[in-house]
């Protein structure tokens, strides 16, 4: 340690003496002044001076403490609102030794419009509106939720179309033709039958699937009484497909559970944290995470920043169950708790049905892991393979790609799509509208698009990509690299792909930087596998960019191509339809409600869409 490390060592070891007893949060700055390490304490003094302590300290502190420059302390009332605060500073300055969850996914739920005459069931992500409607999930992914739907939409006959499609029907739709909703909008259905069904449906999604199977035949049986025999077979439809659905299900008979079960599985450095959902006592699916900066932490610290970094964006259930313990469990129950309408619970030796749960959660953590191993090892023999088949100094990490797509050079969409050791990186795609260039110019195209996006990168310090890929031949190649060297970006390799005889994959001619002939490849090497698999990606992300700004085009030409369609009454027909296509559908009667839009004007417009 040399003399100024010394002086600056015994500066933050009398600093880290003065602290206060109380808890609190620090944070560990450079020399720079930027946050490297954020941390939590029940007793400020005790915890920051056993950095400076004469005890053996851990690879991970002694890096921490190489690299801090000063020390900045806040003082909270209890460990749990220091629980809080240190999250949200990690969420802020992401620092380079606390453990990240790479997880910026706000996750589906099921929205009930219970506050609706007719409430509608639908699939919900985001922001929720408690005070109109309640809220069923959260579920893994957008599948469990349509499959979920789908079941409610076959057993109970609910709707789930928007209220401006709800409100303007004159006639059943479809969903009603396939058994699948009651058509409340055109009133085939009381307002107390249909408020029976909600209620049952939404016991199912809380699990009380007794209580439901006892409704159904009580009803059945009073239909029966009645003589209304094709109301009892209908109740006893209902009651079949629950069963049908049940039996397909793991779920705890008993009572209807709501819990996470939370797995961590580690190897070479890596870890894998999988949580399973279960709700109303069955399985809705599971999701495996990967932390990031993980290279000094330990197990317990990896678990606890995954449940406060996920469960404080997500609303915790009853019981969170792991399958091992960690150190603060008491005081992240009491900070997961803190403005949930149930306590919270960390369970880490359970039974019964609940360990066969944790036994799932582990076994999907240990997959995952090995799966992401066997890819990260062949992703980086690619990598290794595409370096030596250029023959570039430093091994690649990171490919950025480029593509255009237009029609005859309409709406013309330039996409760049980036490559790095963890696979395809969605984060940093991005796509330019290009404007202002003759129609099918590719080369002007590939020119804008690069300096837009490399421009911006050098603006903002970004770290540059080892390797660029144009989809194109030595023309659209020159003007990128004339571009890169524009911005000074003279060392960055750009590899061109030209298409071969008949477009056919693997006969592509590939060109480096300003070399007049390709480059020998061998047809079935890792290296040209890489570059067409990222080629293939960056077309697959330009061209429905591409589509999708024609399809707006199209949308809007469609209605103001009719005289007396202006912007507002496009929007209000749009908006109360639900869409284009149910403005084509609709009559005459149906466009007349509309405000603005006068018989005159529904006849041209129904004429338009439905001529011949």
């Amino acid at each position: 340690m040399t003399s100024l490390d010394q002086e600056r060592y015994l500066k933050l070891k009398k600093y880290s003496a003065r602290l206060s007893s109380k808890p609190g949060v620090y944070c560990m700055l450079n020399e720079n002044g930027k946050v490297i390490y954020v941390g939590k304490a029940k007793n400020l003094k005790k915890r920051v001076s056993s950095y400076f302590g004469k005890t053996t300290h851990l690879p991970k502190t002694q890096a921490v403490l190489a690299a801090t420059g000063s020390i900045a302390v806040t003082i909270t009332r209890t460990e749990r609102e220091a629980l809080i605060l240190e999250n949200s500073l990690i969420k802020e300055y992401k620092p380079r030794f606390n453990v990240l969850l790479k997880d910026g996914k706000s996750y589906p739920f099921i929205e009930v419009t219970v506050k609706d005459n007719f409430p509608r069931f639908s699939f919900h992500r985001g922001r929720k509106n408690r005070s109109r409607a309640e809220y069923f999930g959260p579920y893994p992914n957008v599948n469990a939720v349509r499959d979920t739907l789908s079941q409610l939409q076959k057993i109970f006959r609910l709707r789930n179309c928007e209220d401006s499609f709800y409100s303007n029907r004159s006639r059943p739709c479809l969903q009603h033709q396939i058994k699948r909703c009651s058509a409340p909008c055109v009133g085939l259905i009381q307002e107390d039958d249909y408020a029976f069904d909600v209620s049952q449906a939404m016991e199912y999604l809380k699990g009380n699937n007794q209580h439901v199977f006892d409704e159904f035949l009580k009803k059945m049986d009073q239909a029966s009484s009645a003589r209304e025999y094709e109301k009892a077979a209908f109740y006893r439809n209902q009651i079949s497909s629950l069963k049908a659905i049940q039996a397909h299900q793991f779920a705890d008979g008993k009572r209807p559970i709501n819990l996470d079960a939370v797995a961590l599985a580690q190897k070479s450095g890596i870890f894998c944290v999988a949580v399973l959902f279960v709700r109303g006592g069955r399985i809705l699916g599971s999701r495996n995470f990967y932390p990031a900066k993980t290279k000094f932490a330990s197990e317990s610290e990896v678990l606890e920043s995954f449940l406060m970094q996920y469960y404080l964006e997500q609303d915790p259930p009853n019981e969170i169950i792991m399958d091992r313990k960690i150190d603060h469990s008491k005081a992240i129950q009491e900070a997961l708790s803190e403005g949930m309408s149930h306590k919270v619970r960390i369970k880490e030796n359970v039974r019964t049905e609940r360990k066969r749960w944790l036994e799932i959660a582990t076994t999907n953590a240990e997959e995952s892991l090995s799966m992401k191993l066997a890819t990260k090892a062949t992703t980086e023999a690619q990598l290794f393979s595409l370096t030596d088949f250029l023959q570039l100094d430093g091994v690649i990490t990171k490919v950025e790609c480029f593509d255009i797509s237009h029609t005859t050079g309409d709406k013309c969409i330039a996409a760049c799509v980036v490559f790095c050791r963890d696979g395809f990186d969605k984060k940093q795609y991005r796509r330019f509208n290009i404007s202002g260039i003759t129609p099918g110019d590719d080369y002007a195209a590939i020119g804008q698009a690069v300096t837009r996006h490399y421009a911006r990168a050098v603006e903002e310090a970004k770290k540059l990509p080892d390797l660029v890929v144009i989809d194109g031949g030595k023309g659209q190649l020159r003007i990128a690299k004339e571009c890169l060297n524009k911005l000074g970006l003279t060392k960055v390799p750009v590899v061109g792909i030209a298409k071969g005889p008949g477009r056919k994959s693997g006969e592509e001619k590939i060109f480096l930087n300003l070399l007049k002939q390709p480059l020998a490849k061998e047809r079935h090497s890792p290296a040209m596998y890489l570059l067409q698999v990222v080629r293939d990606e960056a077309h697959r992300f330009a061209i429905t960019g591409h589509r999708a700004r024609k399809r707006k085009t199209l949308l809007q030409s469609d209605l103001e191509a009719i005289e007396g369609i202006g912007p507002a009454k496009k929007k209000n027909l749009i908006r109360q339809f639900g869409g284009i296509q149910e403005v084509k559908r609709a009559s005459i009667e149906d466009l007349i409600t509309i405000n603005g839009i006068n018989k005159a004007l529904a006849r041209r417009i129904y004429t338009f869409f439905n001529a011949g």
